[in-house]
């Protein structure tokens, strides 16, 4: 059981689009430090989400979890909105 929470990996992000139906895309931002420089720098990742009730606005503060690939390019699903957008 441990094994399967493990792999759900839950991360949080800012939503950027939901133009689509039943999906919305999410930006995950990570800090990591530069191999030769040592300055930390961001990187970003895009990942589309699954959101089933169409919740979710553009600049919404979300977590998302891995899950079964649900499309070509879906293999996250939506927990839940931590900070709605104005």
């Amino acid at each position: 059981m441990s094994e399967q929470q493990e792999s759900n990996r839950p991360m949080t992000g800012r939503v950027v689009s939901s133009a689509m139906d039943k999906s919305i895309t999410v930006l995950v931002e990570r800090k990591v430090q530069h191999r030769m420089y040592g300055k930390i720098i961001r990187r970003s990742t895009k990942i589309h989400a699954h959101d089933e009730a169409n919740e979710c606005k553009v600049g919404d503060l979300v977590m998302v979890e891995q899950c079964r690939p649900l499309s070509k390019t879906k293999t996250w699903r939506l927990i839940k909105v931590l900070e709605q957008a104005e």
